[in-house]
């Protein structure tokens, strides 16, 4: 597998992703004029194709946020955690995609993988940031610390898709809050 050949396979499935169509194996192979068993070997299945899309995707959008986010400490984590969170939820394309396949998007966003990677990393660069600068007190490691609040995120955000009325910001937002609160002890 080239690097070359899997950027291009990677670019045409976002151009279809960006437009909010379905990411089709076999029309994509026509796309790029290559094979099928050539797509499969450059991008792998369409799970993990989708889920590398959807992977660079996410970090457009925590630099995007992490590039906006105001105030410092426990107030520029919310702030980040927050415009992700809005930013995604009102996403065009990952609406269409959510309306047109919700397990699909559920297991690759939901399951440890390349999305939840990103999302994790991202974040604890950011909490590392606020800490290292000695605007934040952390109760546990940054990266453990990312990695509970993308679940909780994770969970408050796709509550649609997993049956509930809409998705959950607030209460999401609160919840990361209560772990970015300085201990009585501290």
């Amino acid at each position: 597998m080239t690097t070359d050949g899997r950027r291009r396979v990677i670019d045409a499935a976002t151009r279809r992703y960006l437009a909010g169509d379905p990411i089709d194996m076999s029309a994509l192979a026509a796309e790029l004029g290559v094979g099928r068993a050539t797509l499969y070997r450059h991008a792998g299945n369409r799970d993990a194709l989708l889920a590398a899309v959807l992977a660079e995707a996410t970090e457009r959008t925590y630099r995007k946020a992490i590039a906006s986010a105001r105030g410092t400490g426990a107030a520029r984590v919310l702030d980040f955690v927050e415009t992700v969170m809005r930013d995604v939820e009102s996403a065009p394309p990952l609406r269409a995609l959510t309306a047109r396949e919700p397990m699909l998007f559920i297991r690759l966003a939901l399951m440890p993988g390349a999305i939840e990677d990103v999302s994790a990393a991202l974040t604890a660069q950011v909490i590392q940031v606020e800490a290292d600068a000695g605007r934040l007190a952390l109760p546990l490691p940054a990266a453990t610390l990312a990695s509970a609040i993308v679940r909780i995120c994770d969970v408050h955000l796709y509550a649609p898709l997993l049956g509930g009325d809409h998705a959950e910001i607030d209460t999401a937002v609160e919840l990361v809050g209560l772990l970015l609160r300085p201990s009585p002890a501290g």
